[in-house]
């Protein structure tokens, strides 16, 4: 049986100022991040939360790069924000790991 709705609970925010880029999980998931340093890269999945209207949910087909000069394009064919759920995947390069903050070079997310 395939569900109609699931709930997604954040576990942590995004910070980034003054050219540092920060994962900031809440305290509870610290235990979580136990050998991370040991790794070059880590997998973030995210919500387009900026895009989350009804309108940009209904887009399935976007010119990539907002270039009409690009063809057509299915948006789970390319790196479109707009989409029907707003689930996104970075990888992102692991800078260093203390307690419950762990500092990445970049990520798409706002």
């Amino acid at each position: 049986m395939i569900k109609e709705q699931f709930i997604l609970r954040p576990i942590g925010s995004v910070h980034k100022e003054k050219g540092h880029t920060t994962l900031v999980l809440n305290k509870e998931f610290e235990p979580a991040l136990r050998g991370l340093d040991g790794f070059s890269h880590v997998w973030v999945l995210w919500w387009f939360d900026r895009n989350d209207t009804s309108k940009k949910r209904s887009v399935l087909q976007v010119h990539p790069g907002g270039n009409r000069k690009n063809p057509l394009t299915g948006v789970f064919a390319c790196r479109s924000p707009a989409r029907p759920n707003l689930i996104a995947l970075t990888l992102c390069r692991v800078l260093s790991v203390k307690d419950n903050v762990v500092e990445i070079d970049k990520i798409d997310a706002s």
